[in-house]
């Protein structure tokens, strides 16, 4: 009988359709009764599932009616034998092993499948309920019998199975859908209906299985759960698509989003939790996390397509563009999620916006880190992080208040792995920017001194560019650096301030070997660094402090420069001073004149600077003729002694009252000239001893040669000499005593005689009087 019958299904297999009078019949299909094909929608481009072999849909495939011809791979030859049959066991770990697989599908192999497959699966849905409703029964247990023969087709085994196993349950389900299968209900996204209508399919195979109606076909059984989980997979491939489509040009479909999370929440509630005895058809389907699977692939695709291709040869100015588009496109589409998908959704009671908020943001993460591992240049890197930390960090970057961000915070944009690097490169570019920055300072100054280029005077002071360059220069790079992180901000603040502590230097050095020396550009100078050590402390406390030492080095320098130039100037009025043509000529009005001019460009200085520089010129034109005195180059006696002592009381009165006109506060000195002249014109010789008392008492730093360089020019005897002298070197033992315990040797810092140099012949002319 076996024999029989597998010859008379060969020369079916070659002749055509099946005849009516053959001994093999097939049953009438049932709702559930679907060839072993990939369920997919024809909508769906997402992954496919491939569930079998490339030669097993011809192997599991059951005609699509009785007079439909058969292919020419069901020949018997084509089937296993009896031995080579899988069990139940093997063809449910081989369906579990490529269910677990589906999801790793491309788009395009799953369209292809697609294409292959779901018109067979289709037409075998849409299979009308007339084919045999009922059946012979004698013939439905001759089907198991010949499923055993080493060379009967499988689809005759398939259906024979469904025959014996479905009964009129299939047609009572498809009338209460109004005739539609589940592949229709898909097709046309009643998602909800196609999955109730599976459901109740699957608990009728749970039932019939625990009631041991496929003890004797397991392939069958095998083969019915393949159907019902195709169709699952299915359902959730045109999740898939559905999903992808919602942000795409067309409008969104709240019916089909709606119809989304309803199925979404069946299916949770059908499946809560894995069963205890492992069966696979009542396991969770997981269409929550296929449907935020899809949400993170639609963002993916979205933020690529907005930031698609590199920067190119533009630089820092490609990537910003290629950002701005990519923050317009993110706000864009976060937007339309909140406007129009999440409505949708919120209707289903299906949350919808911290999942989209989530994808585009891990989107945008991706995204940025392979942006990352190109960028190169300080400018490139600022970009990329300035972008990360204040456009997209921004709490006002999707536009609208009633758009926020997710309650629970969102993981960092960037690795902090990644972070750091792009920070310490950035930090390595900008220590070698500002190095450079701080050079083009220098070429923009010495270009203005080969051009001998007058400093201008702005607000009644010499001003240069320079302490506007370097302040510009700093407060750029620390605003741009504090705007990213206070640690980076701290970072170039200590980057500006060895930059500019070894730009000093250089500054400095180069302008004194320039031509462009004059007392207006060293005005102009220290007023620079005067403005740039107040106004930089004062602007960042607690950071330049360092600077503080360098900059007034620098000043210093500028003002010794400046005095020198005066000096070199009067240094030959000076020596007039104490000579014959000295008692009879005002030899002292063309010093004080030039002194006059001087003082004129101190107007122009930093008011505090200019006090001490003329502070300083004062203390110069009195030592220098303090040291025109106490080192004559003609000795005075008797009238000419008297007539010198008066004519030095009237210069300490030209020079005090000159000094005191421009300003100068150093009136400490005005008593020094007087007091020698004193001295010499003292005509009650024990006086003498007192104006010595007030000189040494009113310049702790005057020394032993200069109280004897003072006798000399007196010319008193041996005896009071010694006198006088001893007295003198108590005296200055004294003050030695009070300036060691007190400060300084001489009163309140000041110094005067002790830049005086005296003969050293001075001594042994006194002693040998």
């Amino acid at each position: 009988m076996g024999r029989e019958q597998m010859a008379r299904g060969s020369r079916a297999s070659k002749e055509g359709p099946i005849a009516a009078g053959t001994v093999v019949q097939h049953s009438p299909r049932t709702p559930w009764s679907f060839p072993a094909t990939r369920m997919l929608s024809p909508r769906t481009a997402t992954s496919g599932l491939e569930l079998q072999s490339p030669e097993e849909p011809a192997k599991l495939q059951t005609p699509a009616r009785g007079t439909r011809k058969a292919s020419s791979g069901d020949a018997p030859s084509s089937h296993p034998s009896e031995d080579a049959r899988p069990g139940l066991g093997s063809l449910r770990r081989a369906f579990s092993r490529t269910s677990q697989q589906a999801s790793g599908q491309g788009p395009e192999e799953d369209r292809s499948l697609f294409q292959r497959g779901s018109r067979f699966l289709f037409r075998s849905l849409r299979r009308s309920r007339d084919d045999g409703a009922t059946t012979d029964q004698s013939q439905a247990a001759a089907v198991p019998g010949v499923a055993h023969g080493p060379e009967v087709p499988s689809r005759i085994v398939d259906g024979g199975s469904r025959r014996s196993s479905t009964g009129v349950g299939s047609e009572k389900l498809e009338s209460e859908t109004e005739g539609k299968s589940v592949a229709d209900l898909i097709t046309e996204r009643q998602l909800l209906a196609a999955f109730e209508q599976l459901r109740q399919l699957e608990m009728r195979l749970v039932a019939e299985k625990a009631s041991h109606t496929f003890a004797q076909d397991p392939t069958g059984f095998a083969r019915r759960a393949m159907d019902v989980c195709l169709h699952y997979d299915g359902l959730a491939a045109e999740i898939r698509a559905i999903v992808r489509e919602t942000l795409g040009p067309a409008r969104v479909d709240a019916a089909a989003l709606g119809e989304v999370a309803r199925a979404v929440r069946a299916e949770e509630a059908a499946h809560p939790a894995p069963p205890a005895d492992g069966d696979f058809l009542l396991a969770p389907r997981r269409w929550r996390q296929h449907w935020e699977d899809a949400v993170r692939g639609s963002a993916q695709e979205r933020v690529r397509a907005a930031a698609a291709g590199a920067p190119g040869p533009e630089g820092a100015a490609g990537l910003a563009r290629l950002l701005a588009q990519l923050g317009g496109a993110v706000r864009s589409d976060l937007h339309r999620v909140r406007q129009e998908v999440q409505p949708a959704y919120s209707a289903a009671g299906f949350p919808a916006w911290e999942a989209y908020l989530r994808a585009f943001h891990g989107a945008v993460a991706q995204r940025l880190q392979e942006l990352a591992q190109d960028a190169r240049g300080c400018e490139q890197l600022y970009v990329l992080l300035d972008w990360a930390a204040n456009v997209y960090g921004s709490p006002d970057f999707l536009g609208t208040p009633d758009l926020t961000l997710s309650t629970e915070p969102l993981p960092p944009l960037l690795a902090p792995a990644v972070w750091a690097r792009l920070e310490s490169d950035y930090i390595s570019f900008l220590e070698t920017k500002i190095m450079s920055c701080f050079d083009s300072i220098l070429q923009l100054e010495q270009s203005r001194w080969a051009g001998a280029e007058a400093p201008d005077v702005l607000q009644g002071l010499y001003h240069t560019p320079l302490s506007i360059d370097v302040h510009m220069l700093v407060a750029e790079h620390v605003k741009a650096a504090g705007a990213i992180s206070a640690e980076l901000e701290a970072t170039t603040l200590r980057i500006c301030t060895r930059a500019l502590g070894l730009f000093l230097p250089r500054f400095e050095k180069a302008f004194l070997e320039s031509k462009a020396v004059s007392e207006p550009h060293l005005g102009a100078n220290i007023n620079a660094c005067e403005e740039l050590r107040t106004s930089l402390l004062a602007r960042f406390p607690g950071t330049f402090e360092e600077l503080e030492k360098p900059l007034v080095a620098a000043t210093c320098t500028f003002q010794k420069r400046l005095l020198q130039g005066l000096q070199d100037d009067v240094q030959p009025l000076f020596r007039v001073l104490c000579t014959k043509a000295w008692l009879t000529h005002d030899v002292l009005q063309p010093l004080m004149n030039k002194v006059v001019t001087f003082a004129h460009h101190l107007e122009h200085v930093a008011p505090l600077r200019a006090q001490e520089t003329l502070q300083e010129v004062h203390r110069y034109v009195v030592r220098e003729y303090l040291a025109q005195v106490l080192r004559p180059r003609e000795r005075f006696r008797g009238e000419e002694r008297m007539t010198s002592s008066q004519k030095m009381g009237l210069d300490a009165q030209a020079i005090g009252d000159t000094f005191q006109g421009l300003g100068s506060k150093a009136t400490w000195l005005d008593q020094a000239i007087p007091c020698v002249a004193d001295i010499l014109g003292e005509t009650y010789k024990d006086d003498i001893q007192r104006h010595l008392e007030t000189l040494i008492g009113s310049y702790p730093d005057i020394r032993r040669d200069h109280v004897l360089a003072i006798l000399a020019l007196r010319r008193l005897g041996r005896r009071r000499n010694q006198r006088l002298l001893q007295h003198a070197q108590s005296l200055l033992r004294a003050a030695g005593k009070a300036g060691g315990s007190g400060g300084s040797g001489a009163a309140g810092g000041h110094v005067l005689f002790e830049e005086i140099e005296v003969p050293a012949s001075v001594d042994l002319l006194i002693t040998c009087i």
